[in-house]
């Protein structure tokens, strides 16, 4: 669709794949896509470019990367060690996204409300 920022069927897979926590979230358009937070922190993103950006433990992101579906997130030439890209290839299954979903909020919950 010409125009459009973001996957908005990506966007609503996540609204699904929330569930119950998607009271608790804020929907707010980030760096071209669409970003959902908890507490004021980012937790996920469906991204510009296809795919979601998703925000891991530090020392957990490492272990996730496999180069070619999960990538580091770069931004502004730097790379955002607990961000990751996750590629539209392997959102494919609701049940990737959601374990995908269920980390990125196992982590948001550790941190401080902003």
């Amino acid at each position: 669709m010409p125009g459009m920022a973001y996957d908005e069927q990506l966007a609503d897979r996540i609204r699904d794949a929330l569930g119950p926590d998607l009271p608790q979230m804020t929907e707010k358009k980030m760096f071209g896509g669409l970003a959902f937070l908890l507490g004021g922190n980012m937790t996920v993103a469906a991204t510009r470019n296809g795919g979601m950006m998703v925000r891991v433990a530090p020392e957990e992101a490492d272990s996730m990367i496999d180069g070619e579906y999960i990538t580091p997130m770069t931004m502004g030439g730097r790379e955002m060690r607990n961000w990751l890209r996750i590629t539209p290839d392997l959102l494919t299954d609701d049940n990737t996204l959601t374990e995908w979903i269920a980390r990125a909020l196992r982590f948001a919950r550790t941190l401080p409300t902003k």
